[in-house]
């Protein structure tokens, strides 16, 4: 999800990473405090103090929000749920669970931690606050540790709305899925009122536009576009994460995948497998010998007018480890194999001989037709089908 991301350092073995969209937040943040915020709430300060104050909000801010998102991580990894790193982005920041929790009660705890960190956080500042002013400390300290008890405050608030993915949506998650035993229809729920949430904050955004309103109209559009693509992405994944659990290559994958040889013409190869067999990807063989692969995308390199005389043997993909996986392979396994490669069609094998053939359209097809029946609540069912 953050493929420019430049990690910053680590903390017990997690990654602490910015991405670089985080640069216009912070600036944002450090704009409106030093130019609103600070002058009203502390008058009659310089240019220059306002600004000070402002870097060291700003600054704090995401340091509570890295101790926001290091909660959620130390609870999850208590739990055995790795954790792949906490990166800090455009909307904040996403502490990035290897897999998602094994149980409602994990979900749970996992999700109520954050919030939690950001009440302590929010008392703390509070409380140094309050005793700043007894002390008799500077004022401008003091109206950073008040902004900072405040924002805090306002973060664990807005993250306990029910409201997939954020915290509320999770707890919310862990609830139903805890009373029902079905993670994907709590999931879909969740994600619901994720949406719903997300048409909101658009709504309101549109309304601040019209009032003149435009930074703060804007940010709440972003927020809310983003939401609603994270609560679809999330419910994508756990239907994904049912629908293939305990299945592997090997269920999935075309069986006896129609061959070329290596003495076939490109035009023979049109004509009789993938315009006759209705097939784009195609294993290359010869004397039963697997070679490796040949399919639509090689064509492309090749001026019609010389299908005639140009053989398989000639242009065919030569077999490579990339290209092939074992039947006994994890349908999730294949699914993160082809984000790192690329590549969305795969050559079976069983101790080395062909064994099929399997393809994202496989995937996906699959997908498509169990996905009502999930719906459905036939989960249970299909995920120990044989």
């Amino acid at each position: 999800m953050f493929s420019k991301s430049v990690t910053l350092f680590s903390m017990q073995g997690i990654d602490i990473k910015i991405d670089p969209s985080w640069l216009l937040i912070a600036a944002l943040i450090t704009w409106s405090l030093s130019q609103q915020y600070f002058p009203i709430s502390l008058p009659d300060q310089s240019p220059a103090a306002y600004f000070l104050m402002a870097l060291v909000a700003m600054l704090c801010f995401f340091a509570s929000l890295l101790l926001h998102e290091l909660a959620h991580s130390a609870v999850a990894i208590r739990y055995g749920v790795p954790i792949n790193g906490i990166t800090l982005f455009l909307f904040g920041g996403m502490a990035e669970l290897e897999k998602e929790p094994p149980t409602a009660f994990v979900e749970f705890v996992i999700a109520l931690a954050g919030p939690l960190m950001s009440f302590a956080l929010a008392f703390a500042f509070w409380v140094v606050a309050e005793a700043s002013v007894v002390a008799g400390s500077a004022a401008s300290a003091t109206a950073v540790l008040s902004y900072l008890a405040m924002i805090n405050f306002v973060l664990a608030v807005f993250n306990l709305v029910p409201a997939f993915p954020l915290d509320g949506g999770r707890i919310l998650r862990a609830a139903l899925w805890y009373r029902s035993g079905d993670s994907l229809k709590a999931t879909e729920t969740a994600a619901g009122a994720g949406k719903i949430f997300a048409y909101v904050l658009i709504g309101l955004g549109v309304l601040a536009l019209f009032q003149g309103a435009f930074v703060v109209g804007l940010w709440q559009i972003l927020i809310g576009t983003f939401l609603y693509g994270a609560a679809q992405t999330s419910y994508q994944s756990e239907l994904m994460r049912t629908a293939f659990k305990e299945k592997t290559v090997g269920a999935l994958m075309k069986r006896d995948p129609q061959t070329a040889t290596v003495d076939m013409t490109i035009s023979d190869f049109v004509n009789q497998i993938m315009l006759a067999k209705r097939v784009t990807f195609a294993p290359v063989v010869a004397e039963n010998v697997l070679l490796g692969h040949i399919d639509q995308a090689v064509l492309a390199d090749i001026d019609r007018e010389n299908w005639n005389n140009t053989r398989v043997e000639d242009v065919y993909a030569a077999l490579t480890p990339d290209a092939t996986v074992p039947q006994d392979m994890p349908i999730a396994d294949l699914l993160t194999h082809i984000a790192k490669t690329g590549r969305r069609k795969f050559l079976v094998l069983e101790g080395g001989d062909l064994a099929g053939v399997i393809t994202l359209a496989d995937i996906s097809s699959y997908l498509q037709v169990v996905e009502p029946l999930l719906r459905g609540g036939l989960a249970a069912k299909l995920i120990h089908a044989r």
